[in-house]
Parts: structure tokens; sequence; C-alpha cells
């Protein structure tokens, strides 16, 4: 497959439909120096982008998190999505829209001088996890952790916040693992490189309260699935001694889906009936 700066198709910039490869920013563009972007990864299933408008009320809020007020509406956001999955024909795809300072008047930490801009793409992709999806993802245990709330706004989906993510993730497929989980600060179990994380154990579910992460869109869709069919689901602080205990695991994220985890470290988990079950429920979700 050509690298993603080459290929046919269409991307959306600032209101316009532009030809892929001339989908540029200059190289003095704010958030190629100081991290000032936010994005989405949403999911398009049989022409229709899955919760749509919650990704595009997220996209904004993000901004706002980051003193960068993105200038368009949740209306227009959700439109111009639309209108680049129809200008590349595709119907079933991956949805990535991008807002940053670009450049302009300044070139230093400060930047409200420089505009606010939006591009969104979108292109083919399966599963994240690749086979993993159904045997079960091998993850490490990154040496990094997830930083107090105190020091990021880590309810932004805030492309600085990636950093320690890109390393994890690195470390994790040298060692033949598919991903990482990390803890945080306070060495809870937190969440995987680019998704969040859920244990079963005597047929109730635990995930990690999300004080100190993001709060997934594909995270709180599973727990009122899991609700639905009358599960107990404890949104908690789990410690790593606990990770012995738990039967099954399974990731959550729009990239991700939902895909079963059968190791972390040296813990190992059984690809189990209610895994399979919310699977193959999200699954029939997002098509119907």
């Amino acid at each position: 497959m050509a690298g993603f700066d080459d290929r046919d198709g269409k991307i959306w910039m600032d209101g316009e439909m532009v030809e892929w490869r001339e989908a540029k920013v200059h190289i003095l563009t704010h958030a190629l120096h100081y991290a000032s972007s936010v994005f989405e990864g949403e999911r398009c299933y049989n022409g229709k982008i899955f919760k749509s408008s919650e990704h595009s009320q997220r996209l904004l809020t993000s901004g706002d998190l980051l003193d960068m007020p993105i200038p368009y509406t949740v209306e227009q956001i959700n439109a111009a999505k639309d209108a680049v999955l129809a200008a590349n024909g595709l119907t079933d795809a991956y949805v990535r829209a991008v807002a940053f300072r670009g450049a302009g008047e300044e070139m230093g930490v400060a930047s409200l001088a420089n505009p606010v801009r939006l591009a969104i793409a979108c292109w083919t992709w399966g599963a994240y996890y690749g086979d993993a999806k159904f045997k079960g993802a091998k993850l490490d245990i990154s040496k990094w952790k997830r930083p107090s709330p105190e020091t990021i706004p880590h309810a932004a989906k805030a492309a600085g916040l990636y950093m320690i993510c890109t390393m994890s993730k690195h470390a994790a497929q040298a060692k033949g693992c598919s991903d990482a989980m990390m803890f945080d600060y306070r060495g809870y179990v937190a969440e995987a490189t680019g998704a969040n994380i859920f244990f079963v154990k005597n047929g109730e579910v635990h995930t990690p309260l999300p004080d100190a992460i993001l709060n997934g869109i594909t995270r709180q869709t599973v727990i009122e699935m899991l609700k639905a069919k009358g599960i107990t689901v404890h949104e908690r602080h789990i410690e790593a001694a606990e990770l012995e205990g738990f039967e099954q695991c399974w990731l959550t994220g729009t990239a991700a889906e939902v895909t079963p985890v059968g190791q972390i470290g040296d813990y190992h988990f059984e690809v189990g009936a209610l895994t399979r079950d919310i699977a193959t429920e999200y699954e029939a979700l997002v098509r119907a």
C-alpha cells in the first residue's frame, strides 16, 4: 500500500476538497512544533459514521480544552465528514478529523494569532490488531505512565498526549506484542496505548475509572450494552495485583472496536463467552 502522503483521493481542508497529494501544511505550522492539535478517529459502516455527532462534539471540546476554539459547528463537521466519504466513494471506512494551529504571525509557545485549521480524511482500514481480534491480543506492560490530570488535559483527544503511547507501542512490538497496557501516575491500571480496557471476574465487569484517561466513546457504548444485558459493571481503580484474578479481558476503541486480550505481561486470559458476545453485539450495533 502507498504511503499516506501518496494516494489517490480527496481530503477536506478548511472548507474545500483538495487532491490527496496536495493536502499540505507549511513546515512552520504551530502544531508541528508545539503539539497544538486535537483529532478524532471514527468508523463509517454501511455509509453511516457511528456516533458521528458525539465525535464531532468531542473534537470541539478537545479544542476548547487546549485553548484552541475550532471555528465550525457539530453540524458543519458532520457534513464535511459525509462529503469526504462521498468524494472518495467509500461506505466502510476510517475517518480522521484533525484540528490544529496553523502557520501564522507567531512562532513561539503563544499562538493566539495563528489560524485554527481543520482537515478530514478517510481511508479503508481493517481490524486494528489483525487476527488478534479473534484469538486475543498479546500486550506488553509499558514503562510509561499516564500523567496526572493536574499536568495534562486528560479529557482532550490531543495529539501531544500520544507521545508516550507511540513509544510504548514501539517497545511492545519489539517484543512481539500487539500493544501495551499502561498504568496511571498512581499505579492503577489505566488503558492500552489507544484503547480502553475491560476485565471480567465471576460474571461481572471491571474497568478503570476515567479520572486520568480519555473516556472513550466506544467505552461508553460498551458499558451501556453491558448494563442493558443486566451485567454489573464496576468503574473503579484497579490495582496491578488484581490482574492475576481476572478471567477475561478486552479492549475498546473506534479503531480497536472490541478486541479480546489473551495476555498482558505474564498474565493470561481466556477469550470467553462474554468477550465474544460483546464483540459480536457491538459489530451488529454499529452496522444496524
